[in-house]
């Protein structure tokens, strides 16, 4: 299980550094229903990072990713797909980069203060395992893990740490309420204002080092 978890660490930590689902999280906690939201959106996140990563695994498990010590043929032309995805992202991230203070947020977030907790915990799901960038990353963890041939209770370990290390973006601004009460206004809010500064850039720089890890994996799989 050691090397599928070293497989999926990188991927598990840009999915972690996603600046919206963490200022999702944040203004979710400065809402009237700041306690029950803030744990349904924890909720549904961790439940999409985990549904979508056993989909995966299981139809792995189906088509046999693992070959010979090292990954089929299909895995590695499938981390060829998603690297090229990322990185067409990354460049339509960069290109598309706020000017100065102009950071323009998500439409839903104008009515994040009217979510109960069944829209928090669907928006948590949506944004793990729908969004673009963390449904490649989740994916491609889940490849990595299946190409490494353990067996099932391994590959369940290995998902659980990547669910774990994935959440702890979305978690601390919670893990911060709940411990600081009102005084985590503050610190919450900087939090919010710098992450919305700079989300473009975070999310070119993170989808441009994940997906030419996808490409150079896919490529050597191939090639091996």
């Amino acid at each position: 299980m050691g090397q599928a978890i070293g497989q999926i660490l990188s991927f598990a930590v840009g999915v972690a550094i996603s600046p919206v689902p963490i200022i999702g999280v944040v203004l979710m906690l400065a809402t009237p229903r700041a306690r029950a939201n803030g744990i349904a959106f924890l909720l549904g996140w961790v439940g999409g990072l985990a549904l979508l990563g056993a989909i995966v695994l299981l139809v792995s498990s189906g088509a046999d990713a693992s070959r010979s010590g090292g990954p089929a043929d299909w895995v590695s032309v499938l981390k060829l797909v998603l690297g090229a995805l990322l990185l067409l992202l990354a460049v339509h991230q960069w290109r598309g980069r706020p000017h100065g203070d102009d950071a323009k947020l998500p439409g839903w977030m104008k009515t994040i203060d009217r979510f109960g907790a069944g829209k928090a915990m669907g928006m948590g799901a949506l944004l793990a395992a729908v969004n673009p960038k963390n449904g490649a990353m989740t994916i491609g963890a889940a490849a990595a893990i299946a190409q490494t041939g353990i067996g099932a209770g391994g590959q369940a370990g290995a998902l659980a740490v990547f669910v774990v290390v994935a959440t702890l973006g979305v978690a601390a601004p919670v893990a911060i309420y709940f411990a600081l009460g009102e005084r985590s206004t503050r610190i919450l809010g900087e939090l919010k204002d710098w992450m919305a500064r700079n989300n473009a850039a975070i999310m070119a720089v993170l989808v441009l080092v994940i997906g030419a890890k996808l490409l150079g994996d896919g490529i050597t799989g191939l090639a091996s």
